[in-house]
Formats: C-alpha cells, sequence, structure tokens
C-alpha cells in the first residue's frame, strides 16, 4: 500500500455513472440513473432526461426550494429508499457555502451528489522526539467507519454556521477543547475529493486546519462519537496511513496533507506530484 493508493481511493468514481443535477441551467448535483428513476415521479418537479436531471419546478425562493426538496427526501426516507433523516442541513450548491440555492438534510447529500462540506483539526504536540499526533478510534456505534481511527476533531458543517463558531462547537464536543484553545486552531487550506459511495456521489470539501496543544493535554470526546485517544509519533501515524485500513477513509488525506507540510512526505518521494495533485481534486 501507499499514500498515493489511499489519495486514490477518495478520488475513486466514473463521472459516465452519473446525470448532472441542474437547477436553472447551474450543475448542483450528480444523480446515478437508477436513483434519478426514482424523481419521475415527480414530473411538475423533475424532468429526467437520458443525460441530465433538471429541476423544472424549482420554486423561486430559498425556503420554499428547501421546503420542496425537503418534502421528497421525506418521501424517500419514509419507503425506506433513504434510510433516515439526519438532522443536519447542508447548502446545495453549484461552489461556495454562500452561494445555497437551498438546503438539503444530510443523509441525503451523496443521494442527490451534493457537494458536502466538513472541518478537520490535527492536534499535535512538539517533542524533544518530534510531533506527536492525537488521534481518536471512532465509537463502535458509529453508522460509518465504526472502531476506525479518526483525525483528532472532524465533523459537518451545516449551513448558516460560521467556520469558527463550528469548529469550536466540534473541538468541546470531540476532545473538550475550550474555545480559548480551540481559537489557536491555524486554518491550513482544504483538501477536495470526489468518491463514488454506496448511496451516490460525495464531491466534499475538508477545511483542514492545525492545532498545536499543550504537552499536559488529554483530550475527552464529550459526545460519545470517540471511544479513545491516543498520542503516536508522526512516523507511527504515518504507517498506519500508509500500510493499513485503519484510518476512516477521508481521514487519510488529512494526515497526509499534515505530513507534506510537515515534512513527513518530501518534494523527493516518488509520488509527491500526484499526492499533492489528488489532496486538491476537481468536484463536478
Amino acid at each position: 500500500m501507499s499514500y498515493l493508493e489511499k489519495v486514490r481511493a477518495c478520488n475513486a468514481w466514473d463521472p459516465a455513472g452519473f446525470l448532472p443535477w441542474t437547477l436553472a441551467r447551474e450543475r448542483i448535483g450528480s444523480l446515478r440513473p437508477v436513483f434519478a428513476a426514482e424523481l419521475r415521479r415527480w414530473p411538475d418537479q423533475f424532468r429526467v432526461d437520458a443525460d441530465r436531471v433538471d429541476w423544472v419546478g424549482a420554486p423561486a425562493g430559498f425556503a420554499a426550494r428547501s421546503q420542496c426538496l425537503a418534502g421528497v427526501v421525506e418521501t424517500l426516507v419514509a419507503e425506506g429508499l433513504i434510510a433516515h433523516l439526519h438532522g443536519e442541513r447542508y447548502a446545495v450548491t453549484p461552489g461556495r457555502r454562500d452561494q445555497a440555492r437551498c438546503l438539503i438534510d444530510r443523509t441525503a447529500a451523496p443521494w442527490f451528489g451534493v457537494r458536502a462540506f466538513g472541518q478537520h483539526l490535527n492536534g499535535f504536540v512538539r517533542t524533544a522526539r518530534g510531533i506527536e499526533l492525537w488521534i481518536g478510534r471512532r465509537s463502535a456505534d458509529r453508522r460509518v467507519y465504526p472502531l476506525c481511527l479518526d483525525n483528532l476533531v472532524a465533523g459537518g458543517l451545516p449551513h448558516g454556521v460560521g467556520l469558527r463558531e463550528n469548529l469550536r462547537k466540534e473541538c468541546r464536543e470531540e476532545a473538550d477543547i475550550g474555545p480559548a484553545l480551540a481559537d489557536q486552531a491555524v486554518a491550513v487550506g482544504a483538501v477536495t475529493y470526489c468518491r463514488e459511495a454506496r448511496d451516490g456521489l460525495k464531491p466534499d470539501v475538508m477545511f483542514c486546519y492545525d492545532l498545536e496543544l499543550p504537552a499536559d493535554f488529554v483530550p475527552r470526546c464529550t459526545d460519545g462519537e470517540v471511544e479513545s485517544f491516543t498520542r503516536l509519533p508522526l512516523a507511527a501515524v504515518a504507517e498506519l496511513v500508509r500500510n493499513t485500513e485503519e484510518f476512516k477513509l477521508n481521514c487519510n488525506l488529512v494526515v497526509i496533507d499534515f505530513l507534506v507540510r510537515h515534512g513527513g512526505i518530501d518534494q523527493e518521494h516518488p509520488d509527491y506530484l500526484p499526492i499533492i495533485q489528488g489532496l486538491r481534486s476537481h468536484l463536478p
């Protein structure tokens, strides 16, 4: 296994297997044809053609569009096609979060191939032996990737919540990091990837942060999402990413990005260029 294999695993999808979902000629999502066929039940809303799905009946206003789409999603949940409602609402957007055309429940986002946004934080300590990273292990009751390794803090970014506000919330819930310490996190960019998933397509954006922690800091999960935490030398974390399937898949990318920026993967590495290119993949 290799770093590049992990990057490619997060960017494995076939554009020919998805139909553009458009609103007023803007692409706002991507649908599998079999799922697009389900939308034929709403002919006043969706025009399903062989090469695209147009939301022709979308109401004019943001709130009305969101309500209309929520009704469709709720029907699909009631019929068991979509497993459940999450409760967090994500932006349906052709680009940035502030370009949202309406909202969609988080669970439904991949079904509609909607761009999703999240925040991931690397918590690290500088020691005489070098950098050490705090790593979380997800709880056994997680719907996705139970008991897999995770970044110290990671969570979705709901619509209408600011980046700093949401990061403070996630830091408190996932690692008991207070606001004063959370505000010391350094925004270091974003990782983007597009991956075909069981439920559809995940064209995702992860805003990334580095937080240098005091040597005596010990994280504590307050929301039950993390079973335990471990502080490991950077080389040991790199080995886990490179040679195991221990990490939640997209968290590999956040660690690889950290390694690139902190010298763990240097410009002499044979896969250096495809790695850094794969961390900033084009999203449909």
